[in-house]
């Protein structure tokens, strides 16, 4: 990935999606011939020479401060996450320090709290989505882990690639949203990924629908939130989930699911547990990735 390419194209959408209204500018005479704000607009806002911020669309204009930076995030209205993405395209690590993330074994601290986790859905999974590990009640809920190739054991795959995962979650679309958002944030983490990459060039060419929301450029940051599935076994289930991430690494996250005790949610989860237990109960664990994903068809739901 070329982050100078990657930095003016990541400016241009977040311009595109402003309006002048929102940024308390008058609209104008005339028809506006680009989406969004103007060039000049933007540099207004930021306070920076029109010149300037020409050349970092066009990423001509090398080093940017963190003054600079922070101006521009400040004009473009960024979130967070949106903040750390633009930091990591305009200040890209020399290429000798740049980091490549190994398929790694399970980490020991995540693994125990892992095995800690019995009646909760919970998996363990890499920077490119891919599930490392699992517990027996993730595996009823979602699919069979481990019946699937390690090459095709990947959330962002199952979601994009699996028809069954279209009905499993009732907001199928927030779901893919959230999938790409976190896969373009890792892509600026990792620009020199290869499986990173292998990824986003299998899902761009199988699926018109990822291939459109990662051209939108939106990024997201995945740390806690609620989804709503609809399991063919026991029906629909009202979740929240928390992610556990280690504060020295992106490597790993513990992603534990669970449900209000004495809701409907609570008691078809049970039951689901009590169903799967005995079949479930080996599946604790995942043989790593060892190679990029490959063509052919993902795993159901069960």
């Amino acid at each position: 990935m070329d982050r100078r390419t990657e930095f003016g194209a990541y400016l241009r959408s977040r311009r595109a999606r402003l309006r002048p209204q929102d940024v308390g500018l008058s609209e104008g005479i005339g028809n506006r011939r680009v989406p969004g704000l103007r060039r000049e607009e933007l540099a207004l806002l930021a306070g920076v020479s029109v010149d300037y911020y020409v050349e970092l669309e066009q990423g001509r204009a090398g080093a940017v401060s963190d003054v600079v930076l922070d101006a521009i995030a400040r004009a473009l209205r960024l979130d967070d996450a949106e903040r750390a993405h633009l930091a990591n395209l305009a200040r890209p690590e020399p290429p000798a320090r740049r980091r490549r993330v190994p398929r790694a074994t399970v980490r020991p601290g995540l693994r125990l709290l892992l095995d800690t986790v019995d009646g909760h859905p919970a998996y363990i999974v890499g920077p490119r989505t891919e599930v490392l590990a699992w517990s027996p009640l993730a595996a009823a809920l979602f699919t069979d882990f481990g019946a699937l190739p390690a090459q095709q054991r990947y959330m962002a795959r199952l979601v994009y690639l699996d028809e069954s995962w279209q009905t499993l979650y009732v907001d199928w679309e927030s779901k893919a949203a959230d999938v790409v958002g976190f896969l373009r944030l890792q892509a600026g983490r990792l620009p020199d990924d290869p499986d990173l990459a292998a990824l986003v060039g299998e899902l761009s060419v199988k699926s018109d629908a990822f291939r459109t929301r990662w051209a939108s450029q939106n990024v997201r940051e995945k740390t806690f939130g609620t989804v709503a599935l609809h399991h063919p076994a026991v029906g629909d289930l009202d979740l929240s989930w928390e992610s556990l991430r280690s504060p020295t690494s992106d490597d790993q996250t513990l992603v534990v699911y669970s449900a209000t005790p004495g809701t409907p949610t609570a008691e078809r989860l049970r039951l689901l547990e009590s169903w799967n237990a005995p079949a479930a109960a080996p599946q604790r664990t995942a043989d790593r990735p060892t190679s990029t994903p490959q063509p052919s068809d993902p795993g159901r739901p069960r």
